[in-house]
């Protein structure tokens, strides 16, 4: 990681902070592992870890279609998905449901996105709003969402998606769904309680396994029925960056998803069974030494989704030795460090960060600086810098 901030510090040395800048040499790297790690199973790039079309060319293609062992685009707004079919995209599924009814009728009256784009459903109603504002002949294609979760009496571990969870069910909805007109071609399942869990000790060893083996019984179960009861699948999506071995390894399953493994992000330090290189880095400018033992740093508070607390807030990663003021944190217009070497700093230099969530960084800033391994930068528009905003 040193050769990598060495390297943006270098090419970014006439930019002014706050910028946000991306080792091509490790994202590439780490595009490669993701592809080693599922085997042979094609990887589906998640977006919304990503958030940067330019990023998104680099991993699938100019065409933003497949390359090298990645397929297609998983987006999480229709809006999205329509957007990036206008850039060529050609194969995008839906990673949640959607009642944007605008968009659907957009979808509705546009061959070209009807053809490349999968929706997720999970219920009739989801239905009823596709249908209202989708009208037309021709059919939408959808993928059902199945709850991914281990549950052990009364104890849900997971996170609280969707509610089809039983085989029969699966395929009773995916016969609802082909009998009002739709193409039911496929069925998804986010282990996020074995993709999302560092592995910081035994008990979640434990709970990783366990739910592995009731999820590879119950998605074959799934998958048959589903089967009989509507054909043959094209899409059976499962896993995320931290569970891509055990996704991939299910024979039912034709593709994984990964996304955050890209720029890998604070939350995914603690995972042992592999070791990806941060490539996703911010700088932030010291504007005023409060004490000689605090440096005070222009913006910052860029905090991540999920639960509050110290996983969710940025992370000081140069000069060595930076913590964050327990009473004061990431600011909304100035973060202050502390630390052995905070007193070194001077007005004007700059401190590197790593965010705690991958793609949500790019909310915060127009422009990412694509930095070679040769030294090469390109500034690149993010979907801020698109002036795309999709929730």
């Amino acid at each position: 990681m040193r050769t990598t901030l060495d390297r943006l510090t270098a090419a970014t040395a006439d930019v002014d902070p706050p910028l946000a800048a991306l080792d091509l040499t490790t994202l590439r790297s780490n595009a490669a592992d993701l592809v080693r790690r599922a085997g042979g199973t094609p990887v589906r790039v998640a977006s919304k870890s990503v958030r940067c079309r330019a990023v998104l060319e680099e991993t699938l293609g100019s065409g933003l279609t497949e390359q090298g062992g990645f397929r297609g685009i998983m987006a999480y707004s229709l809006r999205e998905a329509l957007w990036l079919v206008g850039l060529g995209a050609r194969d995008i599924l839906m990673g949640y449901p959607t009642v944007d009814r605008g968009a659907l009728a957009e979808l509705a009256g546009d061959p070209v996105a009807i053809a490349a784009i999968t929706l997720m459903i999970d219920d009739d109603a989801q239905l009823d709003v596709i249908r209202s504002a989708a009208s037309g002949t021709v059919p939408i294609r959808v993928c059902l969402d199945v709850d991914a979760s281990l549950r052990i009496g009364p104890i849900h571990l997971g996170v609280r998606r969707s509610p089809l969870r039983e085989p029969n069910d699966v395929a009773a909805l995916a016969l609802r769904a082909r009998s009002r007109g739709f193409a039911v071609v496929g069925v998804m399942f986010y282990e996020a309680q074995i993709a999302g869990l560092p592995d910081t000790s035994a008990p979640i060893g434990w709970v990783k396994k366990a739910s592995a083996r009731e999820l590879s019984h119950r998605r074959g179960a799934v998958v048959s029925a589903v089967t009989d009861a509507v054909g043959t699948l094209e899409i059976v999506n499962s896993g995320g960056t931290g569970s891509l071995e055990v996704s991939s390894a299910d024979p039912v399953v034709t593709e994984v998803t990964a996304g955050s493994g890209l720029y890998v992000p604070t939350l995914f330090d603690r995972y042992r069974a592999f070791r990806p290189d941060p490539a996703l880095f911010f700088a932030l400018s010291a504007v005023r030494k409060p004490t000689p033992k605090v440096t005070t740093l222009f913006g910052g508070g860029y905090i991540a989704s999920g639960p509050a607390g110290a996983a969710r807030v940025p992370k000081p990663m140069r000069p060595l030795g930076l913590t964050l003021l327990r009473n004061e944190g990431a600011g909304e217009v100035q973060t202050p460090v502390t630390g052995r070497v905070a007193g070194d700093i001077a007005i004007g230099d700059r401190v590197w960060f790593r965010h705690a969530k991958a793609g949500e960084l790019c909310e915060r800033f127009d422009h990412v600086h694509l930095v070679d391994a040769d030294g090469t930068t390109t500034a690149v528009p993010t979907y801020r810098g698109d002036g795309q905003c999709f929730g």
